[in-house]
């Protein structure tokens, strides 16, 4: 049993679903709407992970809530939704990690690459590597043993949830990591 403004919401027995929206819809106007199983069991209150389980999948029947991966979640109902969802959930996934955008999106969005990746997104990431298929696309991780400093002097913020790996940073990721670099066009590494 767990509490929302005064009134006790049940995620473990009978859901009450309007009160989980109405929730929900707080965080959206906050322009949040992903979230793991443990921001929704903070969001809830609930400690049981069992409760916890079983509320979200009512709520994925429901249609409120939509599975991106294992343990990450979309509420459905969201107006806040962007643009940038693949990047809002590469940011969930390795929440507490330094992400960036590099190898081939990098590549593809400084024009140096002809082939634009527009179902995947590759991410250098201090955490761990893994691939994951959302309905959204692909997102890669590629674990980076960069420090910190490395990684912020050679990135940039461009507006969106993930920092974008310079030029020549995105290049050095990717023969560093021993990716094919036959569809760079070289030349366009060096150009303003």
């Amino acid at each position: 049993m767990t509490h929302f403004c005064g009134i006790k919401v049940y995620l473990g027995g009978v859901m009450n679903k309007t009160l989980a929206i109405q929730k929900l819809a707080t965080y959206d106007k906050q322009g949040r709407y992903i979230f793991t199983n443990s921001d929704l069991a903070k969001i809830f209150y609930e400690s049981s992970a069992r409760a916890i389980r079983a509320g979200i999948q009512r709520l994925v029947e429901a249609r409120i809530l939509l599975r991106a991966c294992k343990g990450v979640y979309i509420n459905n109902l969201a107006h806040s939704k962007g643009s940038n969802l693949l990047e809002q959930l590469a940011t969930t996934i390795r929440r507490g990690e330094y992400n960036y955008l590099s190898l081939e999106s990098a590549l593809s969005e400084y024009g140096a690459i002809s082939q634009i990746p527009v179902d995947r997104l590759t991410v250098m990431t201090t955490g761990r590597k893994g691939e994951y298929k959302t309905p959204f696309g692909t997102i890669e991780f590629t674990h980076t043993k960069r420090s910190v400093s490395d990684i912020l002097d050679n990135t940039e913020i461009v507006g969106r949830p993930l920092r974008l790996a310079t030029k020549n940073a995105a290049y050095r990721d990717l023969k560093r990591v021993g990716r094919n670099t036959h569809l760079v066009e070289e030349a366009m590494l060096y150009e303003d």
